[in-house]
């Protein structure tokens, strides 16, 4: 991928594959669309510290992402992390609501992932010169999570209020935060970069990543109650929940911009 514009090209064919064949890895790559569209967006505006850099880390940060989608539903051969296994097998059965999906693909893009692309785009350079820029990013993801989360009964009918009773429960599901996320995967940057064995220091990460990723989908028998009631609740084809996640992040944020 040499330009932001390519990336985008990439995820449309995506979440056309995915709406074509019914996966439900089409759920984060809708969000992931609509992230990178409103990264784009911010760089034609020169928001950025460095524009071109962010250009630079986008498209690393979204290969990432394509081969181990490739690899998985494409048959690639590419080698593809346990992080990103765990979110598309989970993806495979229907136990799991959109909201699990969501965070599983962003905990094994944000958690690993960014912090080696990170890494990579200031390869022989001082990482902390991105830091605010990589703030930025993430910022952006949040926003657009956060405008999910609070229209996701317009995908999920039961989503909204059993969410909140479960808001006490001591379950990853309801305390993942992308701010811990985003940290985490900073400091993961700063270790990479100096790593004197990278593919050693990606597999440790890579297995405490997909460790939890075990603990967004094997909830506590409260949890998994309320998320069998929410599941109920999410009974529209798969299509037509991707057209209405897509419709809720764009019509929320991007009619702000």
């Amino acid at each position: 991928m040499g330009s932001i514009e390519q990336v985008i090209h990439k995820m449309d064919a995506i979440v056309e594959q995915c709406t074509r064949k019914n996966l439900r890895a089409g759920y984060f790559a809708v969000l992931y669309r609509l992230v990178t569209i409103r990264i784009k967006e911010e760089i034609d505006a020169g928001n950025f510290d460095d524009n071109e850099r962010m250009e630079k880390l986008d498209t690393i940060f979204a290969q990432r992402f394509f081969d181990a989608f490739d690899a998985y539903y494409n048959d690639s051969g590419k080698p593809i992390t346990q992080s990103w296994t765990r979110a598309f097998e989970a993806a495979e059965t229907n136990r799991y609501i959109i909201m699990q999906h969501l965070l599983l693909g962003i905990n094994a893009h944000i958690n690993l992932d960014l912090g080696i692309a990170a890494a990579q785009t200031m390869e022989g350079e001082n990482l902390e010169l991105i830091h605010k820029d990589y703030n930025r990013i993430n910022a952006i993801l949040a926003s657009l999570v956060d405008d999910v989360t609070s229209n996701m009964s317009r995908i999920s009918l039961f989503f909204g209020p059993l969410i909140r009773i479960a808001g006490s429960a001591d379950e990853m599901l309801v305390n993942f935060s992308i701010v811990v996320a985003r940290d985490g995967a900073w400091e993961f940057a700063h270790k990479y970069q100096t790593a004197e064995n990278k593919t050693l220091a990606i597999q440790k990460r890579d297995s405490k990543i997909a460790d939890l990723a075990k603990r967004l989908t094997k909830t506590g028998p409260f949890l998994s109650i309320i998320v069998k009631v929410i599941r109920w609740g999410e009974f529209r084809p798969l299509q037509s929940n991707l057209e209405r996640l897509s419709d809720v992040v764009y019509q929320n944020e991007f009619s702000s911009n």
